[in-house]
């Protein structure tokens, strides 16, 4: 069962918030019309390219100057900051907790350890800890927490679509490692603090302004300067592209859908508790991937109609940390929020060719 929230007249807090979701997710808010006070947390940090954090806070200023039924707050800090994250709940209260700021990446995780512990172990248990003291002295506290876990969970998982009720004790990287334990996380603090929580698992997030370490988006990049791109297990690895209208959507939707709190047999409660996956359970060959955003890059005049992309591309054996096939099962989403993406990937990719040819005025 749901506890139906909301979201007009609620202080919401969005970590990440110059983030690639964070930011869709924000400007979904402004545009929803509904009154309510937004609180924004982002490191800023650079990981990748600055300039295209601060485009998309830049994006949500100019949509907040036209919605006076709006309040925002940005605060440039970082979640492992435990006195700042206290600090944050205890001046704006919020009763809503979207935790999307994570350091992100497979392959940066083998390089890089030390961010992934940081951000997504240390930063979430302070925002667990920050949602725990929500409710102390009988205050009404946070209704409900919202966390951005990741399709790498399943790991190597050769049963697919992956589905919720699979066992995923197997991670394959340190990121992924990181975001079961927010999970795991989760469900403790759920169950000892009564805290609603709810975690998505994203797969393959994709779209305008979205993050440059990306396939689409590097790939977008190489072949602009005529370097070769790898593609890698020689082209035999799919993924569940999902476009970020869709990734938004779904969270907006969950976010009015709080896990009930309830007493279990043993008296004490049970942990009001969920976890979904947001993919758009249709896998895309990575060779018909790179086919289309070619074509759509062409068709945008990011690249010439004359672009020889076989001289630029590169079939390469399989890496560390990467999975064959990623496969989003969908239907605890549809079955509680009515709710399943289905941009084609050829509509998504040639809105990111069109936002990348005005953006970096090719």
């Amino acid at each position: 069962m749901k506890n139906n929230l909301i979201l007009a007249n609620k202080t919401i807090l969005i970590t990440g918030a110059a983030g690639f979701i964070g930011a869709n997710l924000t400007l979904a808010l402004v545009r929803s019309g509904e009154p309510m006070t937004l609180i924004g947390l982002d490191n800023m940090n650079d990981y990748y390219d600055v300039s295209l954090k601060e485009y998309r806070l830049s994006e949500i200023d100019r949509l907040v100057a036209e919605a006076p039924q709006i309040t925002w707050k940005f605060i440039r800090g970082d979640l492992a900051d435990k006195a700042l994250i206290d600090s944050i709940f205890d001046a704006y209260q919020p009763d809503i907790v979207v935790n999307l700021a994570a350091q992100a990446g497979v392959r940066y995780s083998i390089e890089n350890p030390d961010a992934y512990i940081q951000s997504n172990l240390i930063g979430f248990y302070n925002i667990l800890e920050a949602c725990r003291h929500s409710y102390d002295g009988g205050a009404k506290g946070v209704e409900h927490l919202v966390y951005a876990s990741s399709s790498s969970v399943y790991g190597g998982n050769k049963k697919v679509p992956f589905s919720v009720e699979d066992q995923v004790d197997n991670p394959i990287s340190l990121y992924a490692a990181t975001k079961k334990s927010n999970e795991l996380l989760a469900h403790a603090y759920s169950k000892l603090y009564n805290i609603p929580s709810t975690g998505l698992r994203f797969f393959t997030v994709y779209g305008p302004a979205g993050r440059p370490d990306m396939a689409y988006f590097g790939f977008t990049n190489k072949l602009l300067k005529g370097e070769t791109i790898r593609i890698f297990n020689y082209g035999n690895c799919k993924r569940d592209f999902t476009y970020i209208d869709d990734i938004v959507e779904g969270v907006r939707r969950v976010m009015t859908g709080a896990p009930e709190r309830k007493v279990g047999e043993d008296g004490l409660p049970e942990p009001p508790y969920a976890v979904y996956n947001i993919g758009n359970s249709a896998p895309e060959n990575l060779l018909d991937f790179v086919d289309i955003l070619q074509q759509e890059l062409v068709r945008a005049g990011v690249l010439p109609e004359d672009y020889h992309f076989e001289e630029h591309r590169k079939l390469v054996p399989m890496q560390a940390g990467d999975v064959p096939i990623t496969y989003a099962d969908t239907s605890a989403l549809e079955r509680d929020f009515g709710f399943k993406p289905s941009t084609p990937l050829r509509d998504g990719l040639q809105k990111f060719a069109q936002w990348y040819k005005e953006y970096y005025k090719v």
